[in-house]
């Protein structure tokens, strides 16, 4: 998805291109060099956002942000879940907030799973959007062991950038989250492979078409988002899944 992003966003930009591994990162920008874009690489991890962000303002101005990164329930622990999904964010966050400018877009990709694991209490919801992030998983209702640690912390995604919002705004800058649905990636392949794979499928057919979107739809909204069209939107997630959190509600109406 990433990539994908990256081709539609970057055309006449200079791309800051970051990844945890530098040999998947210079596969990916080794592609992109030779097809015309001009790519800087830089290899992050969690604890070294705000090097990166400085990094960025070094080259000049920074017009948009997409953090598109994240792990799968199917791919790590439970705890390895809310540490990426959650803190990660809140981390970008924070980082690119410091150099914030006037015409700055960044879009966060969170999830539909997001809308999909019940509701929460007040004060985790609010604990989500507002504690600071080296305290963000100390809460007693972020229980490392529930299989609901991802929609938990896409839940958290959406509400991180909704409680933002004012503070970019101070600034110029903009921010809203993406949601996709059910996407032909891998890492959508590696879900309907594994323990969850039942349930994708049942997703999938209450979705209005009734088949995955693509990278490119994910992309498509992200370059609006970034775009001038957009000036207006900030703070807001946008449903890009055909359908499926709406189809699942009309079930439960319908029971």
């Amino acid at each position: 998805m990433g990539l994908a992003i990256a081709r539609r966003i970057t055309n006449g930009r200079r791309l800051v291109l970051a990844y945890y591994s530098a040999t998947a990162l210079e596969v990916v920008a080794t592609d992109l060099r030779d097809n015309g874009y001009d790519i800087v690489t830089h290899t992050v991890d969690l604890d070294a956002m705000r090097q990166l962000a400085k990094a960025a303002v070094n080259l000049g101005q920074v017009d948009a942000v997409v953090h598109t990164a994240g792990v799968l329930p199917v791919q790590a622990s439970q705890q390895q879940v809310l540490e990426v999904d959650l803190v990660g964010i809140a981390n970008v966050l924070d980082s690119f907030y410091e150099i914030a400018s006037p015409g700055l877009a960044m879009v966060c990709i969170a999830s539909m799973a997001g809308y999909l694991g019940g509701g929460i209490t007040q004060e985790l919801e609010r604990h989500l959007a507002t504690a600071p992030t080296d305290k963000l998983l100390e809460h007693p209702e972020l229980d490392n062991k529930t299989p609901m640690s991802y929609s938990m912390a896409k839940k958290g995604n959406i509400l991180r950038v909704k409680a933002a919002a004012k503070l970019w705004g101070n600034k110029g800058a903009r921010v809203n989250t993406i949601s996709p649905g059910i996407i032909a990636t891998a890492m959508g392949k590696q879900e309907f492979e594994g323990p969850g794979g039942d349930q994708m499928r049942h997703m999938l057919a209450a979705s209005a078409v009734g088949k995955e979107g693509t990278a490119e739809d994910i992309a498509n909204m992200v370059a609006f988002l970034v775009g001038p069209e957009s000036r207006y939107i900030t703070g807001a997630d946008f449903l890009v899944d055909d359908g499926v959190v709406a189809g699942l509600a009309s079930q439960r109406w319908a029971a």
